[in-house]
């Protein structure tokens, strides 16, 4: 990757939008070639102005009210009213990061050359992002039906010199006044190019594309956990075998089964258990593993495969096709509806929440005496203390919250816009949801980790696998052993950020590369 990320309507990558989302520049400069097509599609708009012919958007009303007819003189005028009778958000702020990312995808998506806007839009959305002004948006109040509208016109509004943004500081402050300070003017919106910021589906994009990248991270790490689990209980690695992977051959399986296996490579606790253990089988949170986790990977994979093709997507109405031989068409269709997005993001949820219910059953394992022969709660006195009892209330807790925000939103629809939008995607419920399902399962992974350890050094002098050797020294670098009681809430908020600023997916990467 680049050291400024440049947009040009056609390949931006998810890694991209992640890095932007946490502060990467941006080039402000559109390639000559986005340029030229963002041009030829707003002189096809002008074009069609000056004929006289009636043009979604841009010379009528919106939605229910596309039959009325909007004189020339009142076309600027259209636009603003749109941004301003839209910005009806509630609810706390999207965080800053999601901000950023929308402002990216949004400014992408014009320069796709469909929108018929000017090629200074898309650049001032990316000013914004230079200069660090990041518009306030409500969370709720999209249905995801003609893309996000609500959070779409909060964020538009600051280019117009209205609405609310941060800066710099992370100081609310006036949309103008934020603009003023940053440098920049307030932007006069031509026809249509009102309708161009509002139609499209950048935030649930943002927001998923981000949860996305976090889920990619939480898969290794749920691989490491159950690994670290595995020698903690003394289970056997003999199921995840390539044989059985070739017997069913899903591609997810067959990764976090080689994951596994390199994770646990030249493990002497395994071998100071392999013959004489009475133990047929493991029980399925341990055994099946490759089956479990893959399933997750299977959906992350087809939910990568789904953003990767929205980021780079025209999700705007009407299109402009501007270089046909027979003239210029507007095409009125349904491009800003989130259904592809939204059910895809609603798999994310499920698939994460199986990742999150087999660790939590793990932790279990580790902490109960009567299912395993580890000491009660990994403490070294059962009774005077407690050790890591409560760790599984927390992981039990977060588990319910996966649950519940794995109850898929897609299917949710109401009709709105006067029956207009009979059909709509809830695609920023689903954003949200598969977010929340991503931060409860990096929670219980977590905690899985700090008491997978615990457990796996009960077996000293033994080693384990060179990669879950890797893995508890990360961990020890950050979560102290538990030998005397202590309150636990900052080691597992250490944890969590081990497990989602990618540190185990470093050890899968370190383990993959020696095996």
């Amino acid at each position: 990757m680049s050291s400024r990320v440049r947009v040009t309507g056609d390949d931006l990558s998810l890694e991209e939008v992640g890095a932007v989302a946490g502060g990467a520049a941006v080039d402000t400069d559109l390639p000559d070639g986005t340029r030229s097509r963002m041009r030829a599609s707003r002189r096809a708009v002008e074009s069609i102005l000056e004929s006289g012919q009636a043009v979604y958007g841009v010379n009528t009303g919106f939605g229910r009210l596309s039959d009325v007819r909007v004189d020339r003189e009142g076309l600027a005028e259209l636009q603003v009213n749109l941004l301003r009778s839209h910005a009806c958000g509630v609810g706390e702020p999207m965080e800053r990061e999601e901000v950023r990312a929308m402002l990216l995808l949004r400014a992408n998506a014009l320069a796709a050359g469909y929108s018929g806007v000017r090629p200074a839009v898309a650049t001032r959305l990316l000013e914004l992002l230079d200069r660090d002004v990041t518009p306030v948006v409500p969370r709720a109040g999209s249905v995801g039906a003609s893309g996000d509208l609500a959070p779409a016109a909060h964020l538009s509004l600051v280019l117009i010199g209205e609405g609310e943004a941060r800066g710099p500081g992370g100081q609310r402050r006036p949309g103008g006044e934020a603009l003023r300070e940053a440098g920049l003017e307030p932007l006069e919106l031509e026809p249509k190019e009102g309708l161009a910021l509002l139609n499209g589906t950048q935030a649930m994009t943002a927001v998923g594309t981000l949860a996305l990248l976090r889920a990619e991270s939480l898969a290794d790490a749920a691989d490491v956990a159950g690994a670290v689990s595995l020698e903690g209980l003394r289970g056997s690695p003999d199921p995840f075998d390539p044989v059985v992977q070739e017997a069913r051959p899903h591609p997810g399986q067959e990764a976090s089964a080689r994951r596994l296996r390199a994770l646990l490579r030249d493990s002497e606790i395994r071998e100071s258990h392999r013959y004489g253990d009475p133990r047929v089988q493991d029980a399925y949170s341990v055994r099946c593993m490759p089956q479990i986790h893959g399933a997750a990977r299977h959906a992350i994979a087809h939910v990568r495969d789904v953003l990767e093709r929205e980021v780079n997507a025209a999700t705007d109405n009407p299109l402009v096709e501007a270089d046909r031989p027979a003239g210029e068409r507007v095409l009125s269709q349904g491009n800003f509806h989130g259904q592809p997005v939204a059910s895809a993001l609603d798999y994310l949820a499920v698939g994460v929440c199986h990742l999150a219910t087999a660790s939590e059953r793990r932790t279990d394992r580790l902490l109960n005496p009567d299912l395993s022969d580890l000491p009660a709660f990994l403490t070294p006195e059962p009774g005077l203390r407690s050790g890591l009892m409560m760790a599984q209330v927390t992981a039990a807790s977060r588990v319910a919250e996966c649950r519940h925000a794995a109850e898929p939103a897609s299917v949710g629809t109401i009709p709105t816009g006067a029956a207009k939008e009979d059909h709509v995607s809830m695609g920023m419920h689903a954003a949200d949801q598969a977010e929340r399902a991503v931060r409860a399962a990096e929670q219980v992974v977590a905690v899985e980790l700090i008491a997978a350890v615990q457990a796996m050094e009960f077996h000293r002098p033994l080693r384990a696998g060179r990669g879950v050797e890797s893995a508890a020294s990360v961990l020890r670098e950050e979560v102290p052993r538990v030998e005397e009681d202590r309150p636990l809430a900052g080691d597992m908020d250490a944890a969590v950020g081990l497990v989602r600023g990618g540190a185990m997916s470093r050890v899968v990467a370190d383990s993959l590369a020696d095996a």
